[in-house]
C-alpha cells in the first residue's frame, strides 16, 4: 500500500427505509464526517437520489472535503437485489422502488464510482473491517430488529452468492411442519423466531390467552407494545417479558449454530437495533449467556471453545462504514463499476 493509496476517501450511503445515513470515510475505516436525512421511501425513487445527494453533501461538508477528493461511493440498500447489475428488484420497505437501477443513477447523480451492496452484507463489512471483528479472518453477522438480517465475510470476501441472496441469516429453516410465519411469506424461518416482529406477535398471543405480566399495566396507562417496553418489564422482574426474550436467544443460539456447522467462522457477531441494553443491563447480559449457551450445547466441543460470540462495536454507524468499505474493497480489486 503506498501513500496514495492511504489517502483516498470513500463515501458509505446507508438507505433505509425511514432515514438515509452518509459518511465520508478513510482509507482506515474512520469515519470523516456524517450527516443522516429523511428518506421518505413513499415519494418514490427519484425522490429518494434526491434524499441521498442531499445526505452526501451534507456529510462532504461536514467532514470538510470536495466530491473530487472521493474515490468512489458504497451504496448499502434493504431488500432483494441483482448486485452485480446494481438493480432494486422488489424491496418491501421501499414501496414502488421496484427493478429500479439505483447504483447507476447514484453514480450519475454523484458523478463517481458506485457499487451496491445488501445494507446486512455492508454492516457485517463495516465490523470486519474496523469494528468488532477487525482482527478475526471470517464473521457471521447478525442484525436484530424488524427482521433478523445477516452478513457473512471469510478472508475479505463477502458471500454474496450466485444471485445475490447469500448470508440471508435470517432465513435459516428452524422448524419444517408447524412452524411460526415470517413477512416473507415462509414458515418456520428464523426471522420468524427472532425478530422484533416475531417478540410482539409472541407476546399478543400471551396477553390473549391471558398471561398475567406487568406490561398489562403499561399498556391500560397508553403504552404502545415494543420491543423496548418489554426489556423494561423484563429488567424489572416481569416473568413473561424476560421468559420470551430468553426463549428467542434460544432460538438465536440454534440458528448461530446452523451457521457454525456450514462455515466455521472466527467470530460471531450480534448487532442491530434489539439487542435490550447490551451488556449494560441484566436482560441484554442474561440473552447474550443464553445465546452462547444454547450454541455451545448445541454444536460441537471444538466450536464451542473456539468461536466467539460477542456483541458488535459500530451500532448505527455500521452501515455506512461498511458501505465504505465495499467501495474501498472493490476499488482495491479493480472492480470499480463504469455506469
Amino acid at each position: 500500500m503506498n501513500a496514495t493509496q492511504q489517502n483516498r476517501l470513500f463515501l458509505g450511503i446507508d438507505l433505509g427505509g425511514t432515514n438515509i445515513k452518509a459518511g465520508v470515510v478513510n482509507y482506515d475505516g474512520v469515519p470523516l464526517g456524517f450527516s443522516s436525512v429523511p428518506t421518505e421511501s413513499q415519494h418514490g425513487p427519484d425522490h429518494g437520489i434526491r434524499q441521498m445527494v442531499l445526505a452526501a453533501h451534507n456529510a462532504l461538508q461536514t467532514a470538510g472535503v470536495t466530491r473530487e477528493q472521493l474515490t468512489a461511493v458504497g451504496l448499502a440498500s434493504p431488500g432483494t437485489m441483482d448486485i452485480p447489475s446494481g438493480m432494486l428488484l422488489e424491496p418491501t420497505n421501499l414501496p414502488g422502488w421496484n427493478q429500479f437501477p439505483i447504483r447507476a443513477r447514484v453514480a450519475q447523480a454523484l458523478q463517481l464510482p458506485t457499487i451496491l451492496q445488501n445494507d446486512a452484507n455492508a454492516a457485517a463489512y463495516g465490523e470486519y473491517w474496523a469494528g468488532q471483528a477487525k482482527h478475526a479472518q471470517s464473521l457471521a453477522f447478525y442484525t436484530l430488529g424488524t427482521g433478523l438480517g445477516g452478513g457473512l465475510i471469510v478472508d475479505d470476501h463477502i458471500i454474496e452468492g450466485r444471485h445475490s441472496h447469500g448470508g440471508e441469516l435470517g432465513h435459516v429453516i428452524l422448524e419444517m411442519h408447524g412452524g411460526r410465519y415470517c413477512n416473507t411469506g415462509q414458515y418456520g424461518t428464523a426471522e420468524a423466531y427472532v425478530s422484533a416482529t416475531a417478540l410482539l406477535r409472541r407476546f399478543n398471543e400471551q396477553l390473549e390467552a391471558g398471561a398475567v405480566t406487568s406490561v398489562s399495566r403499561r399498556l391500560q396507562s397508553g403504552h404502545t407494545l415494543t420491543p423496548l417496553l418489554i426489556a423494561e418489564e423484563a429488567e424489572h422482574g416481569d416473568h413473561l417479558s424476560l421468559e420470551l426474550i430468553m426463549e428467542m436467544a434460544q432460538y438465536l443460539g440454534a440458528t448461530i449454530t446452523s451457521c457454525a456447522h456450514v462455515i466455521d467462522p472466527e467470530m460471531v457477531l450480534l448487532g442491530g437495533a434489539m439487542t435490550f441494553g447490551r451488556d449494560t443491563t441484566l436482560v441484554g447480559r442474561e440473552f447474550m449467556q443464553r445465546v452462547r449457551q444454547e450454541f455451545r450445547t448445541r454444536t460441537f466441543p471444538t466450536l464451542a471453545e473456539k468461536i466467539t460470540i460477542d456483541w458488535a462495536s459500530l451500532g448505527g454507524d455500521a452501515g455506512f462504514i461498511g458501505a465504505a468499505g465495499c467501495a474501498r474493497l472493490a476499488f482495491n480489486k479493480g472492480r470499480l463499476p463504469h455506469d
